[in-house]
């Protein structure tokens, strides 16, 4: 028999970093239940990855969600 499969848990918020409160990240959850974020800063950036390995610590395009600019 083989081995079982690692099951991917879904993402906590506080476990993706930087995406979790991004304006450009936007969380996608997959039919097992597993959740994504993708960048959706990432359509006219290409060296921002799609969907980015998590926890994202550092990112060029981060701009936090809510955050007055001025």
């Amino acid at each position: 028999m083989g081995a079982e499969p690692e099951r991917t848990r879904p993402v906590q918020p506080n476990h993706a970093g930087l995406c979790a409160n991004c304006k450009h990240a936007r969380s996608i959850e997959s039919d097992r239940g597993s959740t994504f974020y993708l960048c959706r800063l990432s359509a006219t950036h290409p060296k921002l990855p799609k969907y980015p390995r998590l926890p994202v610590l550092a990112c060029d395009g981060y701009d936090e969600r809510g955050r007055m600019s001025g």
